[in-house]
C-alpha cells in the first residue's frame, strides 16, 4: 500500500446518501481510498486513528456566518474575530465557513468591500472559508462587478435584505439585483422580513412602553416573515424564475409558501437554524435583561412552530441548516447587548439590542444528538447541500476518493456515549455566553480533520492547529443542477413576455 498521511479505521461512514463501514486513507490533503472496515489497520501511514465503531462524517459546512463585520446597526460590535470564530468552528466540527463581506450604503463598490474583508480574514482562520457579498448599495458599479466577483474572485453568492434601515432594499432594487444575478449565475440569499411593518409595530409597542427584550418577538410576528417570503418568491418569479434562498426561516407559514413554490418547480431554496429548533419565544421572557441573550431576527417562535420547522428539515423544504452566527457579548455596556441599558431603561429597549446570537460550535452537536432526523439527512443539510448550493462540492461536503478534501469529523462511538451539559466555559469563541447554556447533548466531535490534518482532538489537547492553516476557497456556480437548469430552460428575461 502507498504511504498514506493518515488512515481512519473501524469507522461507520455516513454521507448524504449512505451509511457503511469503511476505512479511509488520506494523502496530500485528499481522501484517496475507501476500503473495507479494518483492512487498512496495518497500512503504511504516518498516523492511524481507530474510530472504534464511531460515526465518521464529512466536515461541517456552515454558509451563514457573521464575523468581525463593521458596525452597521448602532453601537453593537461583533464579539468574535475571524481567529476566535473559526477556532470555535473547528471545535464544533465545522471545517468550512462562508461568511459575509458587507457593503455599506455609502460604498459604491462590492470589490472594495471584498478586499477589506480579505484583509480581516487572511492568516486568521482555523478553518477554510469563503465569502458572500452583502449588498447594501446596488449601484450600477456594484452590479457591474458581479461577473468579476464570480470569475476572478471566486465569490458566487450575494445576500440582500428586505428589512433594517441600514440595508433594506426596495422592491425595484431587489428586481435589479435579481436580474443581474441571474445573468451572472450569482446565487442570491434573501433576508425576508417586512421592514416597514416592523418599524410600524415597533412604534406601536414603544408608544405603550412595551420595550423589554421579550417584545422583540411582538415587533416581528410571523406574518412579517410570511409576507416578505411570499413577496420575495413573487419578485424572483417575475424575473424569469431567478434562483433564491430564503435565509433563517422560522415561520411555518413562510415554510409552506416555500414548499408550494418548490412543488411548482421553482428554484426556491430555504435555510433554517438551530435557534428555531431548540429555542422558543419564552426564552426571551427570562427575568430582567436575560432574554436579550436570545434576541435574533427572525425571533424564535412557539413550540408548535418549532415542531413544524423540524418537519420541514425532514421533508426537504429546508435545503440547509446553518448557524447564522452573529455574536455580541452579553455583559458589555460599550459594544454588546447591554449598550441599550440606560438609567431610564434599566432592562433596555428591545429595538436597540444588538441583534444576533452565537452558535457555530454547538450547531452540529445539538442536531446530531437530537435524534430527530436521520444521520444521512443530518449530513445532507449541515455539509453536503451547503457545499452544493454554494459551489464548494465535491471538494467539500463529501468523501469521494481523489476529489474531496479530507475534511472529516469522527464522533464518539456508542460505547463511549457522552453526557455533556453545554456551558459557555467549554466553548472556544470570545463571546461571554451561549443561548444553549445547560442543554444536554449525547455526542460531540471527537476529532475534526481539515485537509488531512487533525485540528481538534477533544481528548488530547482540544484545538491543536493554528490560525494560519485555514485557506480561502474560491467557489464556482452552484452545483445543485435544478438551479441553473431552470434558468437556462426559461431563457433570458424579457419584459415583453410578462
Amino acid at each position: 500500500m502507498d504511504n498514506f498521511d493518515l488512515v481512519i479505521t473501524n469507522g461507520v461512514c455516513v454521507t448524504a446518501g449512505d451509511i457503511a463501514s469503511y476505512d479511509i486513507a488520506i494523502k496530500n490533503e485528499k481522501v484517496v481510498l475507501l476500503a473495507p472496515s479494518g483492512s487498512l489497520a496495518q497500512a503504511k501511514t504516518a498516523r492511524i486513528i481507530d474510530a472504534e465503531g464511531g460515526y465518521v462524517t464529512p466536515g461541517g459546512v456552515d454558509c451563514h456566518v457573521h464575523l468581525q463585520e463593521p458596525a452597521m446597526f448602532g453601537k453593537g460590535t461583533s464579539s468574535d474575530t475571524y481567529e476566535t470564530g473559526t477556532r470555535s468552528a473547528i471545535a464544533g466540527g465545522c471545517t468550512t465557513i462562508v461568511s459575509f463581506a458587507p457593503q455599506s450604503r455609502s460604498e459604491p463598490s462590492l470589490l472594495r468591500s471584498l478586499a477589506d474583508t480579505h484583509t480581516r480574514a487572511k492568516g486568521n482562520s482555523y478553518c477554510d472559508y469563503g465569502f458572500h457579498l452583502l449588498v447594501g448599495n446596488p449601484s450600477k458599479q456594484a452590479l457591474s462587478e458581479l461577473d468579476t466577483l464570480r470569475d476572478a474572485e471566486g465569490v458566487s453568492s450575494i445576500k440582500i435584505y428586505m428589512t433594517y434601515d441600514a440595508l433594506q432594499l426596495r422592491d425595484n432594487q431587489i428586481l435589479s439585483v435579481l436580474l443581474k444575478a441571474r445573468e451572472s449565475h450569482i446565487f442570491t440569499m434573501i433576508h425576508a422580513e417586512n421592514g416597514d411593518v416592523l418599524n410600524w409595530l415597533t412604534e406601536q409597542l414603544e408608544s405603550m412602553d412595551l420595550v423589554a427584550p421579550k417584545y422583540h418577538a411582538n415587533s416581528r410576528p410571523p406574518v412579517l416573515e410570511a409576507e416578505a417570503t411570499n413577496r420575495a418568491i413573487g419578485l424572483a418569479t417575475l424575473v424569469a424564475n431567478t434562483p433564491i434562498l430564503l435565509v433563517h426561516v422560522s415561520d411555518p407559514g413562510a415554510a409552506l409558501r416555500i414548499r408550494q413554490a418548490q412543488t411548482m418547480g421553482q428554484p426556491v431554496f430555504a435555510e433554517t437554524c438551530p435557534q428555531y429548533l431548540f429555542l422558543t419565544r419564552e426564552d426571551m421572557d427570562a427575568p430582567g435583561f436575560e432574554g436579550a441573550k436570545c434576541v435574533c431576527s427572525p425571533p424564535p417562535r412557539d413550540k408548535a412552530s418549532q415542531d413544524a420547522i423540524w418537519t420541514g428539515l425532514r421533508n426537504g423544504t429546508f435545503t440547509i441548516l446553518s448557524s447564522d452566527r452573529c455574536p455580541f457579548n452579553y455583559d458589555d455596556a460599550n459594544h454588546g447587548k447591554k449598550t441599550c441599558i440606560t438609567a431610564e431603561d434599566p432592562i433596555g429597549r428591545f429595538k436597540f439590542i444588538p441583534n444576533g446570537i452565537p452558535g457555530i460550535e454547538t450547531r452540529l452537536a445539538l442536531v446530531f444528538s437530537s435524534g430527530k432526523i436521520p444521520l444521512t439527512k443530518f449530513v445532507e443539510v449541515t455539509s453536503t447541500n451547503p457545499a452544493k448550493l454554494y459551489g464548494l462540492y465535491p471538494r467539500k461536503g463529501s468523501l469521494i476518493p481523489g476529489v474531496s478534501d479530507a475534511d472529516i469529523i469522527i464522533w464518539y462511538p456508542a460505547s463511549k456515549r457522552l453526557d455533556i451539559t453545554i456551558t459557555n466555559e467549554m466553548l472556544h469563541h470570545a463571546t461571554d455566553y451561549t443561548p444553549y447554556e445547560g442543554r444536554k447533548v449525547g455526542n460531540w466531535p471527537r476529532y475534526t480533520i481539515l485537509r488531512g490534518r487533525v485540528v481538534w482532538d477533544r481528548d488530547n489537547g482540544g484545538v491543536i492547529s493554528d490560525k494560519t492553516f485555514g485557506q480561502f476557497v474560491k467557489r464556482g456556480s452552484s452545483s445543485l443542477n435544478q438551479i441553473w437548469e431552470t434558468v437556462n430552460k426559461q431563457g433570458k428575461f424579457d419584459v415583453r413576455n410578462l
